[in-house]
């Protein structure tokens, strides 16, 4: 999944999901996306830098156009951007929760060592079974490389957002 910063013809900023760059773009061109204030559908995709992981997980590192600059401070009554999500929308989150629920509850959790078991599977060295665990975005690259099939569980807000 990707999340991507979206901008309207009407200056609305918000955010939004897609499986992958092609699905944002191929809905993009079907005009499939329309901006949940003002219903346009001239939307674009917003400037955002991205945020990169780290292993110590002391802060998060961000990208140098984030960094360089100054933070801005919004006026005190400035509304917040709120969205209500449609019916399929729900839906669909209540889908992948319910995904995620499953894939947790029938695989074994291999924490830190998902990409060293999941190459033993693969390789055939033991049996081959459901387990999730975390893999550094290093790990998963190499994991791909190798061709070992893996995919990585839908994270949603929490469920009151």
């Amino acid at each position: 999944m990707i999340r991507y910063a979206l901008i309207c013809d009407s200056g609305h900023e918000f955010e939004s999901w897609f499986a992958n760059s092609a699905a944002y773009d191929k809905q993009a061109k079907r005009g499939l996306i329309d901006c949940p204030m003002c219903g346009s559908g001239k939307v674009e995709k917003a400037i955002m830098a991205p945020r990169l992981a780290r292993k110590d997980k002391s802060a998060p590192v961000m990208a140098p156009a984030e960094e360089a600059a100054p933070p801005v401070q919004a006026p005190a009554e400035a509304p917040t951007p709120v969205a209500m999500i449609s019916p399929q929308e729900r839906e669909f989150r209540a889908k992948l929760k319910e995904l995620r629920d499953h894939l947790t509850a029938n695989a074994d959790n291999v924490g830190k060592k998902f990409p060293e078991v999941a190459r033993k599977m693969h390789y055939g060295e033991i049996e081959h079974r459901s387990i999730y665990g975390e893999a550094s975005p290093q790990d998963a690259k190499e994991l791909h490389e190798e061709g070992v099939e893996f995919h990585p569980l839908p994270v949603l807000p929490e469920e009151r957002n």
